[in-house]
């Protein structure tokens, strides 16, 4: 168990995925303030009502703050990559405006069966085809090299994901690596489908003024 400072936050944060944040709000500038002046991490997790803390037992993921980028009146743009996951216990008594809890650090079960090769292959081919055919919609060019390891992948493909909040919040409290590998394998096809369509209607768009994006 540990001890973390916690940033209530409809966003879901994957173990190795980077994610930027604008810090606005006057108690979660105190929090960057105390993160980046101790371990730099704090805990994101799903709001409960009203955006305070949720139920006991919600999953959420350790970020650690990689960058920071100062703006005026105390706001600050914020790069942080996730680490480990945990289960929310408790909210821990602090003096401080953002809230604190205890939690619980999560790793993944041992799989009775694990993903052949060839599944881990077909995702990460599917998941740099998703990410290629995203960068083309954004005029971004980039070189992408997906990992190998199964529970790497998978939180690095569905942090790519365009999925709603719930959907993706599944994923993170999924603790075995061959159930997400396999989820992601159903759903990808037609999202890549989807996504390179987009992108190749973006870059007509572009070229000659003729493509229709839907």
């Amino acid at each position: 168990m540990a001890q973390l400072p916690l940033f209530p936050l409809r966003i879901v944060l994957f173990p190795g995925s980077l994610l930027p944040l604008h810090i606005f709000e006057p108690r979660y500038r105190d929090l960057l303030a105390d993160v980046t002046a101790g371990e730099h991490r704090f805990g994101l997790l799903p709001p409960g009502e009203h955006g305070g803390l949720p139920a006991p037992g919600a999953v959420g993921c350790a970020a650690l703050v990689r960058a920071v980028q100062p703006l005026p009146e105390g706001r600050a743009n914020i790069v942080v990559s996730g680490e480990r996951r945990f289960r929310f216990l408790e909210p821990a008594p602090a003096a401080t405006a953002y809230h604190q809890g205890i939690v619980a650090w999560l790793d993944d079960l041992p799989d009775v069966q694990i993903p052949s090769e060839a599944e881990l292959l077909r995702l990460r081919a599917l998941g740099e085809r998703y990410a290629l055919a995203l960068h083309a919609l954004n005029d971004q060019s980039l070189d992408v090299r997906l990992p190998v390891d199964a529970a790497e992948l998978s939180f690095e493909v569905a942090a790519l994901l365009e999925w709603d909040f719930e959907a993706r919040l599944r994923l993170l409290e999924l603790r075995s690596a061959t159930q997400r590998v396999l989820r992601l394998l159903q759903a990808l096809p037609s999202l890549v489908r989807k996504a390179e369509e987009r992108a190749s209607l973006h870059g007509r768009a572009k070229s000659n003024g003729h493509g229709v994006i839907r």
